[in-house]
């Protein structure tokens, strides 16, 4: 895509015989937010290290901002900012200092520092606490100061990883509100988040990776859709008994698993007395049986089904890499 200010196409990144990065491929244009969705071990935290340089991808390509991984890892770097899932700031020292700090260490005149500061903390109406230490802060002022440190020098594109765990209801949509914000003014924005809800509020697109492999991607409304018209869902609280139900219907359906129900898209009364067959074909009794509209947890369930790994070892192995810095790179002069 000619609009896209992330371009990633055919990435794959090995740790031995484990493929943590399958043959990804998405793009990510201004104005705009992609989720990023995945089980643990998927995947998702290899692949935010490879896109922020932590990590060298093996094969296929990735640009950002039109800075490719490989040729100009410096440009990349000098292109985005990155929030990981932990407030990075340091306590001790008051909001306007910490934003000061990493303005002038990204290496704006101290002039340039101080009114760069004043705009970010008028941005994220944290100017009436400016003036205290950090360690004053609720969590949700940490995450909007972490946040507005790590766009201290204006960049084209923003990296969340998580950006709200921990975070009450109300903190969290002050954030989305901000998110929200810098993606009206044109940056180009990839989540990584556990909060299917989340991805449902803020993702224009959404892609889900399993096994280091892209499983479906489009908006929301496109991922419901393909979900089915309804989902089927199973309650079988015996574990043994739920992996035979799982086992029985995923000869003929997709099936999804979470906690003690199986998850199966039904597109009308066939489906629905096509499961009902099947169960008591293999002498199962479900404790509960409801069919209701899909929601992105649906999608995500069904999508991700638990099932082996035919490249081996679960991938999501490799995500102890390491998770992404909350801020800059202060090399990355801008």
């Amino acid at each position: 895509m000619s609009d896209a200010v992330i371009s990633v196409e055919r990435l794959c990144k090995r740790f031995g015989p484990t493929t943590a990065v399958d043959d990804v491929s998405f793009h990510v244009p201004a104005g705009s937010v992609v989720g990023l969705l995945g089980p643990n071990g998927a995947g998702k935290t290899t692949l935010i290290n490879c896109l922020t340089t932590l990590l060298t991808p093996d094969g296929g390509t990735a640009t950002v901002a039109g800075r490719d991984l490989r040729a100009d890892p410096h440009g990349v770097r000098a292109s985005l900012a990155v929030t990981g899932q932990f407030a990075a700031v340091d306590e001790t020292l008051t909001g306007r200092e910490n934003l000061v700090f990493f303005a002038r260490l990204l290496g704006l005149s101290k002039p340039g520092a101080a009114a760069r500061a004043q705009e970010l903390l008028d941005r994220f109406g944290l100017t009436d606490s400016a003036d205290r230490p950090v360690g004053q802060y609720s969590g949700g002022m940490r995450r909007k100061l972490d946040l507005a440190v790590g766009l201290a020098v204006p960049r084209p594109v923003l990296i969340l990883d998580e950006p709200t765990t921990g975070l009450d209801p109300r903190s969290r949509e002050t954030l989305w509100e901000a998110v929200r914000a810098l993606a009206a003014d044109g940056m180009a924005i990839l989540l990584t988040t556990q909060y299917l809800d989340e991805a449902d509020a803020l993702a224009d697109r959404i892609v889900v990776i399993d096994h280091g492999r892209v499983v479906a991607q489009g908006t929301p409304r496109e991922l419901k859709q393909q979900t089915g018209g309804s989902v089927c869902e199973v309650v079988v609280a015996d574990g043994t008994v739920r992996a035979r139900a799982a086992e029985l219907l995923t000869a003929s359906m997709t099936v999804g698993v979470r906690e003690d129900s199986l998850v199966v898209p039904v597109r009308g009364t066939d489906d629905l007395g096509r499961i009902i067959d099947v169960l008591k074909a293999g002498g199962i009794r479900a404790d509960d049986v409801a069919v209701h509209p899909p929601t992105l947890n649906d999608v995500f369930f069904a999508l991700t089904a638990d099932r082996p790994d035919p490249a081996g070892p679960a991938a999501g192995s490799a995500d102890t890499t390491g998770s992404t810095a909350g801020r800059p790179v202060p090399e990355a002069r801008g």
